[in-house]
Formats: C-alpha cells, structure tokens, sequence
C-alpha cells in the first residue's frame, strides 16, 4: 500500500493539481492532515476533491474556523479575512463535510496522522525542544503531522533527536528509510502555502511495506493561484507570501 500524505493545502487549486499530476500512479490512497481550506481562492475545487478522493482526513484549524467552528480572535488579520470570506464562499456540502471532520491522531496501518500534535490538534511541532515532551505519548513509531509548513520532520532515537531535512533547492525528491527502532514525526510539507523558503508545493509518499518515506517538491502556476487571491479580493499578503515560500 502506498499513501500520498497531503497536507496545509489551504484553498490552493493550482497546487494541488500539480501534485496529483507528479503524483499519480505512484500511490494508493490519499491521506489529508487537515488544513484544506484557508488563505487561498479555490476553497471548494479544494474542498471537492478531497471531500471526493481522500481516504481519511484529519481537520486543521483553518478547518474548523472557515466554517464558524472556531472565534477569529487569534487569528492574524489575513487570516481573519480569508476565513470570513471562505465561510461566504463554500458550498453547503463542503461546509458540512469539513465540520464533521475528525480531531487526530488517528491510527491507520501501524501508522498514526494528526494536524498539529498527538497532544493537541493545535500546537506547533517546530524544533527538537517541541519534540522531546511528545515521547512518551507516540502511540506508533511513525507519525505523520502537518500544521507548520514546514516539510521534513524528526527522528527520535533512544538517547537523541535528530531533525529531518526537507528536499534541497534544486531537488525534486528526497529519500528516507525508516529504521524499526526509531520513533519518527513527519512532516509532508504544505501543498498550498509553504514555508520553509521553497515556494514549491510539497507533499510526500510513504510505502509501509518498504519503511520508506519520500518527500517531493512540485513546482506550480503560482502567478494564477496568486491573481484568483487577488481577484477574490484578500488581502495581497496572501498572494506574495506565495512566490516567496514564507
């Protein structure tokens, strides 16, 4: 079984259609860590076809706050902005669908997914500081989060953590092989709005069977994804942060 991790694809059409086209025939079942909707224009082309194609989807807080779940209070202006104007624009079935959406983890073959951490759907999994207090509650060796945009992850071994990279610039791939007695949080990076300083969309492929993980950087028509941010009248922040990758 292979299963194409997606993640953060926050609203971003043109990203997502160039990762399925790099991706396909390479996986089996696609798994979504929440965070479909948010920041970009195309909240229901998103919406639809993960709604239509994921075999499991955990919610993000972009999620629950497009959909009036959550008060906008924490979030910055942008943000804020792009929520309101994503809850106007959904349809009433992508509306539904995401607020039904499941907290994670959730365990699947071995494996667990979740948005933010397995302690809280929204806290921050970024350096190894935010790591070491997770040990004890890894309820499987491999676990896949998203939420910070930032693609690569973490290796606990038995007397360290180790951080692991994203794809280099000027590489479109990048190989991990997992080793039965680590633990590992992974991080597929965000198809729609990366941050890590490579505009690229990101996602990643993992084969149980192989104990393998790959992490893959897609370039996309960012200029049309950025002129529908426009046109859809958010704020412009939201479009250059995509050229820039932060």
């Amino acid at each position: 079984m292979r299963y194409l991790i997606l993640s953060d694809i926050h609203s971003n059409g043109e990203a997502l259609r160039a990762v399925l086209d790099r991706a396909g025939g390479l996986y089996d079942k696609v798994l979504c860590l929440g965070d479909v909707v948010g920041y970009g224009a195309d909240p229901n082309v998103v919406a639809d076809w993960v709604r239509a194609h994921a075999w499991l989807t955990v919610r993000g807080n972009h999620d629950r706050a497009c959909t009036g779940l959550d008060d906008l209070e924490w979030f910055n202006p942008a943000a804020r902005q792009s929520a309101l104007w994503t809850q106007s624009a959904l349809s009433s079935e992508n509306m539904d669908w995401l607020r039904a959406l499941t907290c994670g983890p959730l365990s699947i073959d071995r494996f667990q997914i979740m948005h933010g951490s397995p302690l809280d759907e929204d806290e921050y999994i970024i350096n190894t500081s935010d790591v070491a207090p997770l040990s004890g509650f890894l309820d499987a060796r491999i676990s896949f989060f998203g939420h910070t945009h930032l693609q690569g992850g973490f290796i606990l071994r038995q007397h360290r953590i180790e951080r692991i990279n994203s794809v280099p610039l000027g590489k479109q791939e990048l190989h991990l092989d997992l080793r039965g007695e680590d633990f590992y949080l992974i991080n597929p990076g965000a198809v729609g709005q990366p941050r890590d300083g490579d505009p690229r969309a990101a996602c990643a492929i993992f084969t149980p069977e192989e104990n393998r993980v790959v992490y893959y950087r897609i370039p996309y028509d960012i200029g049309a994804a950025q002129q529908k941010i426009i046109d859809a009248g958010l704020p412009g922040m939201l479009a250059v942060r995509l050229l820039v990758g932060r």
